[in-house]
């Protein structure tokens, strides 16, 4: 497991130290109820969010051609120990870098991804983006630029009252105007002291997502989206992380945490 610079110091949420990386958290019964957080918990999340931020602002200053992704995770993992978090991706259910980098045909969960997670003061903050090494084709700029728009769309029907079903129904009508596909393998999550949790954000239409959005609730959008028809993610490298296009296209995905 990596240990560029040494997170000892540091408070860590229960997988770091564990060596299967199992959350046992996650695994509680408060686990499976969408949690309302109260003010002092929403300052928090916000601190962190804006740390996750800060970092993969900072990282993807560092894109260009020639750098190595293991060059970016050295410089996510130094930027959050430098702040005194702990990079959340590290050690969950034994991942083994600190940012998860993601290339052309990888959906997510490269190792290392450009989705950065930070964990700071009992809390989760989780972001990701998708970003241009030098010169890219007409098709892949279209991507990338559908894949945002996705995410903002999504973004402006959330309020008090909105269904967490109906964000799929944002997302997929302008995937495919697009000539692009949503994948259904992965979702959005609910995220605050727990990395991973409910309520689950499916990015399709037509999808079964249950609960209603209520103030205090936190919860991630991060669509992942192919070009072409195909929104297959079947397709995993060795590793048993590294997600694929089933059928070689590029694939995009940008995130945010919403309080």
């Amino acid at each position: 497991m990596q240990m560029a610079l040494s997170t000892h110091h540091i408070p860590r949420p229960d997988y770091a130290n564990d060596p299967e990386g199992y959350p046992a958290s996650e695994a509680t019964r408060a686990a499976f109820q969408i949690q309302v957080l109260k003010e002092e918990e929403i300052a928090k999340m916000r601190v962190v969010s804006r740390m996750s931020r800060e970092i993969l602002d900072l990282a993807a200053s560092h894109v260009k051609p020639g750098i190595t992704t293991d060059e970016i995770d050295a410089v996510v993992h130094e930027a959050t120990i430098a702040r005194n978090a702990y990079p959340s991706p590290l050690n969950y259910r034994c991942f083994p870098k600190s940012v998860c980098t993601s290339i052309n045909e990888i959906i997510c969960h490269g190792i290392p991804d450009q989705h950065v997670s930070v964990y700071f003061d009992g809390y989760h903050g989780d972001v990701n983006g998708t970003y241009p090494v030098g010169k890219i084709s007409e098709e892949d700029t279209n991507l990338i630029r559908t894949t945002r728009e996705c995410l903002d769309a999504s973004i402006k029907m959330c309020k008090p009252g909105a269904l967490f079903r109906d964000i799929g129904k944002v997302i997929e009508p302008i995937a495919t105007a697009n000539g692009c596909s949503v994948v259904r393998s992965y979702t959005g999550h609910g995220i605050h002291k727990l990395f991973h949790t409910v309520p689950n954000i499916p990015h399709y239409a037509k999808n079964k997502a249950v609960g209603t959005m209520r103030p205090g609730m936190t919860f991630t959008i991060e669509p992942m989206i192919n070009l072409g028809p195909s929104y297959a993610a079947d397709e995993h490298w060795p590793d048993k992380w590294t997600c694929t296009t089933s059928d070689g296209n590029h694939s995009a995905q940008f995130e945010e945490t919403l309080l």
